[in-house]
């Protein structure tokens, strides 16, 4: 059984996939695209912003950076 860490973890890899294969998404679209809370979905975005993996241009909107990842 996975640990909650490894959950959250695979989730937010999951997070930054869908928005680099979509280009710009709402946080409402990644709400009901994972079935989470808002409040969850802001975590996970806010820990993906803080590894500069993804930024909001504009309130709501979502888009990964020019940031070279090696997604496992």
């Amino acid at each position: 059984m996975k640990t909650s860490t490894d959950r959250m973890l695979t989730r937010i890899k999951s997070i930054y996939l869908y928005i680099k294969q979509r280009g710009t998404v709402t946080t409402n679209e990644l709400v009901e695209e994972f079935a989470i809370t808002q409040r969850t979905i802001q975590r996970d975005l806010n820990v993906l912003e803080y590894n500069n993996l993804v930024e909001s241009p504009t309130r709501g909107k979502w888009s990964v950076t020019k940031k070279k990842t090696r997604v496992s």
